[in-house]
């Protein structure tokens, strides 16, 4: 995962068409970085998690009986640990070990293990909620859904440079619509903020010419159809 924000790096090659792209300022460019950072795919699960558990505690009482210092914390440590400490590791001791040339993972092959890696931990993620039987369905296929995108765009990687940042946040709304699909909750609000949200990564990411619309749409549906997808399988 991938895109110009934390390890993950993706440097975007200037059209070969002819076609001039737009030039935007310095602040805008530089304020498109920041977004980048603040929305990277790496910080989804967390804050997907975060907001259930404000918004449907009820669900997750089993996690709350095992607190420690605070409300969830051993819940918010493994989401963490599986999907923002293993995969930042997994990138600089790769560096480290020589298997790529750059943490930002500037080429194709520099994704490949990076890649490979973040689909295991997802799986495990996924497998392990899923076979303890405390984690709402709902929640166990949110890591299936982030499992398949995954897989799917390590796939289209050798072909196009998918945007997993568009992927993130269409997992994001795929989600949402599967809580309203196969749970009938009401989330026309979060719906409506995690549009434009994703509206505003994509454009980011287009400012910052790391990816052509066509890479940003791509990225969008393989988020939005593999959690609609994870929720088919497991809650309907």
């Amino acid at each position: 995962m991938h895109d110009q924000a934390l390890p993950y790096h993706e440097s975007r090659q200037q059209p070969n068409n002819g076609d001039q792209a737009p030039e935007f300022s310095k602040g805008a460019k530089l304020l498109a970085q920041v977004v980048s950072y603040i929305t990277h795919p790496l910080f989804i699960p967390l804050l997907v998690t975060f907001l259930l558990l404000q918004s449907l505690p009820e669900y997750f009482v089993a996690f709350k009986q095992e607190s420690r210092k605070f409300p969830y914390d051993l819940l918010y440590f493994r989401v963490g640990l599986i999907s923002l400490l293993f995969p930042l590791l997994t990138v600089v001791l790769a560096k480290t070990l020589g298997f790529i040339s750059s943490i930002y993972l500037n080429t194709q092959r520099d994704r490949i293990i990076p890649y490979v890696a973040i689909i295991i931990y997802y799986f495990w993620a996924f497998y392990t909620f899923l076979e303890e039987g405390r984690a709402p369905k709902f929640y166990s296929a949110f890591f299936l859904g982030m499992f398949l995108a995954i897989s799917i765009s390590f796939v289209t990687n050798s072909f196009w440079k998918t945007s997993m940042h568009a992927t993130g946040w269409g997992g994001v709304i795929g989600f949402l619509l599967s809580l309203m699909w196969g749970m009938h909750m009401n989330v026309a609000m979060p719906l409506v903020i995690t549009f434009m949200v994703a509206g505003i990564v994509g454009t980011c990411r287009m400012i910052l010419k790391a990816h052509t619309p066509a890479e940003i749409y791509l990225g969008f549906s393989i988020g939005i159809i593999t959690q609609l997808a994870s929720c088919w399988m497991l809650v309907v």
